[in-house]
């Protein structure tokens, strides 16, 4: 079986958002589509406000007037399943039912030929499940696109046990000639995006709980530091607690009530409350014209240090350090170089000095657990970023052991920097780090369990959800290591399953502990 022919009909069933967007673009790459919808009228409607689209679309240069009459030729209304005998792929986009699916999938057999592909646009429900009680299971795949279809470029490629490659095959190719960005992914819950994102919201849950900062100066930290399209906190509420609450608890109950995808009780509380976000007016911000976004936390301007030197251990190479470095150099510091702090722990990572103080990246620790067991008190850390030479905002943390004094120079050096500076409470793993180790761990164990590829996972991330990088692709960039570190870090500190490390992380290190990485 290879890509579908461009004559090929393309039926689509259900006409919503998710069924429209799907009939939009297969009418645009040039196949006939035929979309269904039970309820009267819903489908000429729907076809009615695709036609608009490409009215908007030509008023803007971005279609030319042949191709757009030629696009809304190629969008008929099927009277009937009966219609869509000649098909060559349907679609579905109904309800998220298992039950509903099985029998429109049964009701489709008896119409379309046996090669006709049986494509379920689930973004939760076990594919297998889906096809077992159908007479040829094998030609059932998954073809999850997200929303808005027409903008969005990952389309989940999803096989469960009875799906033939061939069949799959198909259906990627398919997705690229519509111009997505398809990738492969093996049945199970959450396939790859809602899986793998999972400590996106859970991680910010947890240190919004734990009172390391308010919601406001979270999403700033991921999105200025992090390079985050948006802030955890205003991405549920866009997406809504009630959604989003709910497939966490899918997920977490497909998993057997693993740990690593527990629910959060703050966020059942906003369920409980009625605050689902944009869409009931409250979230975890408020909405209308009354209310304005709360700013972050920035600290107040301090003066800049006169010095600045670091300690590197003999042999250590320390990827964040360096950016660190270079950015402190750009800022017209003359970082000296000397000896590791006295009492460190042995190969304890590089650390910066000013007035006293000793500044780390985070390893996982708290700054007052590291500052004890380096006997400095004057400790303080640094999260981390997506790119240091351009980030704009940085986050802090000081060990209670701190002295003002210390703290408030090691504010002044980073702003001395360019950074905009704030100061979360002493959590351990930060904001950004401990996200997206959290990230790069799922990532990791979903191509370790065999649902996807390591080049899958990091394009599903980008494509389906605007990460500005893939988790693995992360991980290379700040080091196997650093994420093995972190994560032991913080399983020690909750003494939590739900921090345990992923094997294929520990086997990466084990084969190349200076240079382990995802990508060549």
């Amino acid at each position: 079986m290879t890509a579908l022919e461009k004559d090929s009909v393309v039926a689509v069933v259900g006409s919503g958002a998710m069924g429209s967007g799907i009939a939009q673009v297969a009418a645009s790459a040039g196949h006939r589509v035929l979309l269904f919808d039970t309820r009267t009228d819903a489908a000429a409607k729907a076809i009615a406000a695709i036609g608009k689209v490409y009215d908007r679309l030509l008023e803007k240069g971005r279609m030319t007037a042949a191709d757009a009459a030629a696009a809304k030729a190629r969008l008929q209304v099927a009277a009937s399943l009966a219609d869509m005998r000649d098909a060559a792929i349907v679609v579905e986009a109904i309800v998220e039912n298992l039950q509903a699916k099985r029998t429109l999938f049964a009701d489709l057999e008896t119409i379309v030929a046996d090669d006709c592909i049986l494509a379920t646009n689930t973004s939760s429900i076990s594919v297998t499940a889906i096809a077992a009680e159908l007479r040829r299971p094998q030609r059932v795949v998954g073809m999850h696109f997200f929303n808005p279809v027409p903008l969005m470029a990952l389309v989940e490629v999803i096989s469960g046990l009875a799906t033939e490659a061939a069949v799959a095959d198909a259906v990627y190719a398919a997705a690229a000639t519509w111009g997505k960005n398809p990738v492969h992914a093996k049945s199970t819950p959450g396939f790859i995006v809602n899986r793998v994102a999972r400590p996106f919201y859970g991680e910010a849950l947890r240190l919004l709980s734990e009172q390391a900062a308010d919601a406001a100066t979270l999403d700033a930290v991921m999105r200025e530091a992090g390079a985050f399209r948006m802030g955890p906190f205003e991405l549920m509420d866009l997406i809504g607690h009630d959604v989003n609450f709910s497939v966490t608890q899918s997920v977490h109950q497909a998993y057997f009530g693993d740990p690593r995808f527990a629910p959060s009780v703050l966020q059942q509380e906003m369920v409980n409350a009625g605050f689902f976000g944009r869409k009931s007016g409250r979230g975890f911000y408020q909405y209308g014209d009354d209310h304005a976004m709360p700013a972050p936390q920035t600290e107040a301007p301090q003066p800049r240090p006169e010095t600045l030197s670091v300690s590197i251990e003999p042999g250590a190479v320390d990827i964040v350090t360096n950016q660190m470095e270079q950015r402190f150099a750009g800022a017209g510091f003359t970082v000296a170089h000397r000896k590791p702090l006295p009492g460190a722990a042995e190969h304890e990572a590089p650390a910066f000095h000013c007035n006293g103080a000793a500044v780390f990246v985070t390893d996982g620790r708290s700054a007052t657990e590291r500052a004890a067991a380096n006997k400095h008190p004057d400790t303080v850390l640094y999260d981390l970023a997506f790119d240091y030479a351009g980030a704009g905002r940085i986050a802090l943390a000081k060990a209670d052991q701190c002295s003002d004094a210390a703290w408030l120079s090691v504010v002044g050096l980073f702003q001395a920097a360019g950074f905009a500076v704030t100061r979360i409470d002493d959590v351990p793993g930060m904001v950004v780090m401990r996200t997206v180790a959290m990230l790069a761990n799922e990532a990791a164990d979903a191509v370790n369990q065999g649902v996807c590829s390591a080049a899958a996972v990091d394009i599903a991330m980008q494509k389906g959800v605007n990460y500005p990088r893939g988790p693995l692709a992360w991980t290379d960039a700040i080091g196997v290591a650093q994420v093995v570190t972190v994560l032991t870090n913080l399983a020690a500190s909750y003494g939590e399953d739900r921090y345990r490390v992923s094997p294929l992380l520990r086997r990466k290190l084990a084969a190349a502990p200076a240079g382990a990485r995802f990508h060549a």
